[in-house]
C-alpha cells in the first residue's frame, strides 16, 4: 500500500499539500490539485482512517448506538442514517449495546472523539451522565427519536411526537366502535414507550373509555413478548375486541397469539401497533399501525450532528427548529429540561419531525355488532 509521502513525491508537492487536497482544505491551485489526484489514482492510495483519527483527534465517521440490532426497527433506522451520512462523505459505526449501559459506556470511552467525531444515540439505555461527559470532552451527542418533544432531555435531539402516535391509535379503534380494549406496553411504566401509552390512554379517557391497569401488560419489545402478553390478556379478558401495542413487534406477536387461540384478526380481534416496520406490511393480515418518520428523523439527526461538529457553540445552543417542522408539525417546543440536566440544558437544540400518521391495513375492523360499523374493515 502506498503512503502519503509517496503520493507527495510522485506529484512533486509536500505531504501537507496532499492532505489539503484530500480533505478539501486550504488553498490549492487547480493545476496542483489535478496533479495530486492523478498521483493518488496512479499509486492507488487510500487514506488510513484510524491513523488520521489518531493524528487529528477526529475521523470522517459517526457512531450510531442502538440497544438491540436484533430489533428490525434499528437496522431500518441505521440504513437511513448510513445513507444520510454517506451523502456528506461520512461513514457509520454501528454500536450494539445489547441494552447494557456498561457496554454503552465502553463504546463511548473507546470510540467517541477518536474513531468517530460524533455520536447518535437511539434508545441505547445509556446513562445520561455518560452522555454529558462525552459531550463535555468535545464529542457532540445527538439523541435520535426522543419521545417527548415538549420535554427536552438537556442534550441536542431529534424528537418525534409519540404521544400523538398513541392518540391516533386510540382514535382509530374508537371510530371503529371498539370499547373493550387491552394494551401491551413494550417497557416499564416510566420507560421509553410511556409517551405512546399516555397518549393512547388519554384519548380513550376523552371519549369516556377507561383502560384499567388489569387490561395492560408490560412485555419485552419482541414478537415473543407480544405473543405471551396477548395470550395472558385474552385469557383474562376474553371479551376484548382490540389490542393496542406500543410497538409493531408485540403487535405482530398478538396476531400470532390470536391465530393460535382460534380468533380471527380482524373479525374477532383488531390489532394496532406503532412505528411501521417493514414486517408490518408483510404480516398476514398486514398490520394497521401508526407510522413514524424514520427516514426524516435519521436525516435530521445526521444534519444536526454535522452542525454540532462544524459549529459546536452555535449549533448546540440554537433555539430554532428545522423549517420543515414548522410547516408540518404543530408540536410546541418548551425550554424546561429534566431536573438532573446541566444548567444550560434548556439551550440544547431540539428538532421535531413531521407528525406520525395512521397506516390503515388489514388487522383492524369494527367489532361484531358495532352500531353502523358492522363488517367495516381498514383498507389494506
Amino acid at each position: 500500500m502506498s503512503t502519503l509521502s509517496e503520493v507527495a513525491a510522485h506529484a512533486g508537492v509536500t505531504s501537507a499539500t496532499v492532505s489539503n487536497v484530500l480533505r478539501n482544505r486550504g488553498r490549492v491551485g487547480e493545476v496542483t490539485r489535478k496533479r495530486v489526484l492523478e498521483a493518488v489514482a496512479a499509486l492507488g492510495y487510500r487514506p488510513h482512517l484510524a491513523a488520521r483519527a489518531l493524528a487529528e483527534g477526529r475521523a470522517p465517521t459517526i457512531a450510531l448506538m442502538v440497544s438491540s440490532i436484533a430489533n428490525p426497527f434499528y437496522p431500518e433506522f441505521a440504513l437511513a442514517v448510513e445513507r444520510a451520512a454517506r451523502a456528506s462523505g461520512h461513514f457509520v459505526i454501528i454500536c450494539n449495546t445489547n441494552q447494557d449501559p456498561l457496554v454503552g459506556r465502553k463504546y463511548l470511552e473507546q470510540i467517541a472523539g477518536t474513531l468517530s467525531e460524533g455520536v447518535l444515540v437511539m434508545n441505547a439505555n445509556l446513562d445520561f451522565a455518560d452522555l454529558h461527559k462525552t459531550e463535555a470532552r468535545g464529542t457532540p451527542v445527538v439523541l435520535c427519536m426522543w419521545e417527548r418533544p415538549h420535554d427536552p432531555p438537556g442534550l441536542p435531539c431529534v424528537a418525534v411526537d409519540f404521544r400523538r402516535a398513541g392518540e391516533l391509535a386510540a382514535q382509530h379503534l374508537l371510530e371503529l366502535g371498539h370499547r373493550h380494549i387491552v394494551a401491551i406496553v413494550g417497557s416499564k411504566r416510566a420507560g421509553i414507550h410511556a409517551a405512546r401509552h399516555e397518549g393512547f390512554v388519554d384519548a380513550l379517557r376523552a371519549a369516556g373509555v377507561k383502560l384499567p391497569r388489569t387490561c395492560v401488560r408490560h412485555a419485552p419489545d419482541t414478537i415473543e413478548g407480544g405473543y405471551a402478553a396477548a395470550r395472558d390478556l385474552l385469557a383474562a379478558h376474553p371479551h376484548a375486541t382490540a389490542i393496542f401495542a406500543t410497538n409493531d413487534l408485540p403487535a405482530l406477536g398478538s396476531i400470532n397469539a390470536a391465530f393460535d387461540l382460534g380468533r380471527d384478526v380482524p373479525t374477532d380481534l383488531s390489532v394496532v401497533g406503532i412505528t411501521d416496520i417493514q414486517l408490518a406490511q408483510q404480516s398476514r393480515p398486514p398490520l394497521t399501525t401508526v407510522a413514524v418518520p424514520t427516514v426524516e428523523a435519521a436525516e435530521l439527526a445526521v444534519s444536526l450532528l454535522r452542525e454540532l461538529v462544524e459549529r459546536p457553540g452555535d449549533a448546540r445552543h440554537a433555539a430554532r427548529r428545522d423549517a420543515r417542522n414548522d410547516a408540518r408539525n404543530d408540536a410546541r417546543q418548551r425550554n424546561d429540561a429534566p431536573h438532573d440536566a446541566p444548567h444550560d440544558a434548556s439551550a440544547a437544540r431540539v428538532c421535531v419531525t413531521s407528525a406520525p400518521r395512521l397506516m390503515l391495513r388489514g388487522s383492524t375492523c369494527a367489532p361484531r355488532g358495532a352500531s353502523g360499523l358492522k363488517g367495516k374493515r381498514s383498507r389494506a
